[in-house]
């Protein structure tokens, strides 16, 4: 008798449960490897490759083990889908930050800003989206096929024993090797005291930064050495023999003192400070001593704007005033932010504790910031910006630096309706009465500060500011891509808000009066696209980000009383624009207690590696390029081209990277510490506020109805 059953009568063949055990290391392995081939700032066979490796096989084993020890079976398999979902959309929200933003952000800074986005950018965020589609599409592969086949993927029973105790050792053993080989490879900062997302994924993957973050929100991040990084650094300044002997730009502190029962952090911090170089006042030291000052940062703005024909007043303003050559604004990584914390702070930006510095210095004394020093001197000073006034939580950060700050919500008019960005010409139009006035009536000086928001990408016609000047823009660049005449376009908004500005202080006698100070955030970054560069067709050079000149930009700096232009050659950037005013202005203040310098101070030698000589720093993806008086140094290909006539010691190098190490370092220490009120007996630090009641008292104060206020909250 045949007792076999018929074929479609046999159960089906057992799912191989290897496939289960490694499915969620195959699909992060996957995912890393997805985000290296579009990222085109990470080099996908460096060592990079080898530490991603471990570490994703370190999450996906541990995910594996967690998913397994959950009962009932249907409870395992849901969370397995919420998993797989859940990290497809993370990797998708992280590539998105970086091919826009150019950077990667952590979970925290994500999750504090994701409301902000949406809300003030929910368009911009769409169409962010929509031109990333094809990496979002292959990211979803791993979770299509667990849907497809989940009878082979899903953990359908728990591991025995012996499994268990395979994935564990094979989870221990991939994270001491990885460790032990970040920890003692040349990027071990990045893996500890210099850990930030940015840098972080591309080093470890996607994977290790994510364990790198949960790990250092528990225990935070490790305290750099801060003497290592300082040791062996030349901080002597270096007097010119062959000119007349300024004072120094510094205050009488007592760095011994400080350091008596002090904890070993605050100890480093004043042995740095006491050795590092002043800089030198000199030639130019109190020439606008008393004047009024306008400091702009303009929202994506660059050099490649500028047309004597196009845009008649920056073309004026930039040559008849100091004609800076040699200028840059770095890509600190942290979008806007972090180039207008440059701008007002002279200081670095850097992450304090996984959080913006700009953010942590909102508690932390701040007297070198140009509106504190100004009120001091009984200035009026006021801050405006024309996008939502909590944004980058400026309502917090910019009252500490001295200013009455208003913004859309808080008592800045805007009438631009639903139409974004909106119009700085309009912002200047009804905020230059606030100052000008008060100056010509009763000779009160002032001080005001705008961060612009008309430039803002994307730029096509469907930009507000764009389509304003739409016209003007295809006239003057018929042969351009639209992209770039979208940017133009929007552009064109900053000349006239200028325009109006200078006409005003003109027409009120007081050009002579008062200074205006102008530069970029950042380089227009949104121009690089997935397929093209718009940026290069904009500057006409063939560059990358990973090259110096990607981020060459404008300084600004006019006054009316400037009867012939000053050409200024020293290689400088933002962070030098509050020492360099600082100086100009006769103010005073410890140019040892800051990471840029004034520009016109003459103590250095070009080829001496010293702390007050002229120090270009550019991070880039692959390092950090940079710029002295002696030559360039470009990260991209780790050469150094030494200027014409210029001979440098062989150490040369490696002593300028260390100088900039501890600039990095002590940058970070001095907001995480609050050392400014340490250091210059400040007054006692006000007591945390909660956020949301902050917000809810300044709207109180501001609703009460006037004849020419349009409120938005």
């Amino acid at each position: 008798m045949n007792t076999a059953q018929p074929t479609h009568l046999q159960p089906p063949k057992p799912p191989k449960k290897w496939l289960s055990v490694s499915f969620f290391t195959v699909a992060l392995l996957y995912h890393e490897v997805l985000l290296r081939l579009f990222d085109n700032t990470i080099s996908f066979f460096s060592i990079s490759l080898l530490y991603t490796t471990l570490f994703t096989i370190v999450l996906g084993a541990l995910v594996t083990l967690l998913l397994h020890l959950v009962r009932p079976d249907k409870l395992r398999a849901a969370l397995s889908y919420v998993v797989c979902f859940a990290w497809t959309v993370l990797l998708c929200v992280e590539y998105c930050c970086k091919s826009y933003f150019k950077t990667y952000f952590g979970l925290g800074y994500m999750a504090n800003m994701a409301g902000q986005v949406m809300s003030d950018f929910a368009a911009t965020a769409v169409e962010v989206v929509f031109d990333r589609l094809p990496f979002i599409g292959l990211s979803l592969i791993p979770f299509v096929c667990l849907l497809l086949f989940r009878r082979h993927l899903l953990p359908q029973k728990r591991l025995g024993k012996p499994a268990c105790i395979t994935l564990l050792v094979l989870l221990v053993l991939a994270q001491v090797l990885g460790s032990v080989l970040c920890l003692t490879g040349r990027q071990k900062d990045t893996y500890t005291y210099n850990y930030t997302p940015d840098r972080a994924v591309a080093m470890v993957g996607l994977s290790g930064t994510v364990r790198l973050e949960v790990q250092y929100a528990i225990f935070g991040i490790p305290e750099a050495p801060l003497d290592d990084i300082a040791e062996g650094i030349d901080i002597d300044a270096v007097d010119h023999p062959t000119l007349e002997q300024y004072e120094y730009n510094k205050m009488d502190i007592d760095f011994t003192a400080l350091s008596e029962g002090a904890s070993s952090t605050t100890a480093s911090l004043n042995r740095y400070f006491a050795g590092k170089a002043a800089t030198q006042q000199n030639d130019y030291t109190g020439l606008f001593e008393g004047k009024n000052l306008i400091l702009i940062t303009a929202e994506a703005f660059s050099p490649y704007v500028i047309s004597e024909e196009l845009t008649p007043t920056l073309y004026r303003l930039t040559h008849e005033g100091f004609v800076f050559n040699n200028f840059y604004q770095p890509g600190w990584g942290q979008s806007t932010t972090g180039g207008e914390f440059a701008v007002m702070t002279g200081i670095i930006p850097t992450w304090v504790n996984n959080n913006l510095s700009f953010y942590v210095s909102h508690r932390d004394y701040m007297p070198f910031a140009l509106g504190n020093q100004f009120r001091a001197l009984g200035y009026n000073t006021l801050a405006y910006h024309n996008n939502s006034y909590t944004y980058y939580n400026r309502h917090l950060t910019h009252p500490n630096l001295g200013y009455d700050f208003y913004g859309v919500g808080n008592g800045l008019l805007v009438t631009g309706g639903s139409d974004w960005p909106y119009s700085d010409e309009e912002m200047v139009m009804n905020t230059v009465d606030d100052y000008i006035t008060a100056y010509v009536e009763d000779g009160t000086p002032f001080h005001a500060y705008y961060m612009t928001v008309s430039g803002h990408a994307n730029w096509g016609w469907g930009n507000a500011m764009s389509a304003k000047h739409r016209e003007e823009a295809v006239a003057a660049y018929p042969n351009a891509s639209q992209p770039v005449q979208g940017y133009i376009a929007a552009n064109l908004e900053v000349e006239y808000a200028l325009r109006y500005l200078v006409e005003r202080l003109e027409e009120a006698g007081i050009a002579d009066d008062t200074v205006i100070c102008m530069t970029a955030d950042h380089y227009p970054y949104a121009l690089v696209t997935e397929e093209v560069d718009y940026y290069c067709e904009l500057s006409g050079i063939n560059d990358t980000e990973n090259n110096i000149s990607r981020y060459q930009n404008t300084l600004l700096l006019w006054c009316g009383d400037m009867e012939t232009p000053v050409v200024v050659d020293t290689p400088c950037s933002t962070i030098d624009i509050v020492p360099t005013l600082s100086n100009l202005f006769g103010l005073e203040y410890d140019s040892r207690l800051l990471s840029g310098r004034d520009v016109f101070s003459l103590n250095y030698s070009a080829t001496y590696p010293t702390t007050s000589m002229p120090i270009v720093i550019l991070p880039t993806p692959v390092g950090n390029s940079w710029i002295t008086p002696a030559g360039t140094y470009e990260a991209a290909t780790r050469t150094f081209t030494p200027n014409p006539g210029v001979a440098v010691h062989d150490t040369y190098v490696a002593r300028v990277e260390s100088i900039i190490d501890a600039k990095y370092a002590y940058a970070r220490a001095v907001i995480q510490y609050d050392y400014y009120r340490l250091a210059l007996n400040g007054p006692e630090a006000p007591p945390p506020v909660e956020e949301e009641v902050l917000v809810e008292e300044q709207v109180e104060e501001i609703t009460e109805p006037t004849q020419q206020q349009n409120l938005w909250f």
